[in-house]
């Protein structure tokens, strides 16, 4: 375990397969509420051919919150230094669920100081979910409860502490801010700009980025493939780690 300064936040970071040159590097970027030892298998895997590494990201685990609500672009900005400071020339980005926003924001960019040869999505964010009337009812209802409770704030704070999700919930206050800051960035269009060659892992039975999301990425990046987990949900790689460890393997 190693701790480290980026963007003058403190953050814990592992290493796999450090007998391995540095100058190439998979980078495991982890999802919301998460932390990079959270791959398992999959980091010892990639470790038995490259050096391997595995943060924990600002907020998450045993690093620091960020000083203010970063959104995805100061996470790329982190990640950016993370494998400058290590002296990375080249990376293989893999990475879940919230790790996904900053691989495409990363992967859409032409000036970075190194290059990405590849990525692997395990049921990456990024695109806006698709949302039914009943959502916006309950959003306009939740909005006009809010105002209504203004005269309490007592009564308002018990309210909106009962509203949003799990992971809402759990985080602290720094750290609420930061999810509404990034769940509410659409990052659609940065996708036709993804040259790196990208493997799309995906569980069948993802409810929290359905399958319908791979295969908008599949369409819209230059040279992205899908191969899909069956019976899987949100956590293939958890759920099924050998199949995950061998579609990982064979890809890098």
């Amino acid at each position: 375990m190693d701790r480290l300064s980026l963007c003058g936040v403190k953050v814990n970071c592992r290493y796999y397969g450090e007998d391995h040159p540095r100058d190439t590097a998979v980078v495991f970027l982890h999802g919301w509420g998460s932390t990079g030892s959270a791959f398992g298998g999959l980091l010892t895997a990639a470790g038995e051919k490259y050096f391997t590494v595995a943060p924990d990201l600002p907020g998450f685990g045993g690093s620091e919150e960020p000083p203010f609500p970063w959104g995805v672009e100061e996470y790329a900005k982190a990640v950016t230094e993370l494998v400058t400071s290590l002296g990375i020339q080249r990376v293989i980005l893999a990475v879940h669920s919230f790790g996904g926003r900053i691989a495409i924001t990363l992967g859409a960019r032409k000036d970075l100081p190194y290059t990405i040869e590849k990525m692997i999505f395990f049921d990456a964010a990024g695109l806006k979910p698709k949302r039914g009337m009943d959502y916006y009812a309950k959003v306009y209802t939740y909005k006009l409860c809010k105002w209504l409770l203004t005269p309490f704030p007592e009564i308002k704070k018990r309210y909106q502490a009962g509203k949003g999700s799990a992971d809402y919930k759990n985080a602290s206050p720094m750290m609420k801010q930061v999810l509404s800051k990034s769940v509410n960035t659409d990052l659609t269009p940065l996708l036709p700009a993804i040259s790196a060659p990208t493997l799309l892992v995906w569980g069948e039975k993802d409810t929290a980025t359905p399958l319908y999301m791979a295969k908008i990425m599949e369409k819209q990046m230059q040279d992205a493939g899908l191969f899909v987990i069956q019976g899987a949900g949100h956590f293939s790689f958890a759920e099924q780690p050998a199949v995950a460890i061998a579609a990982l393997k064979n890809f890098i």
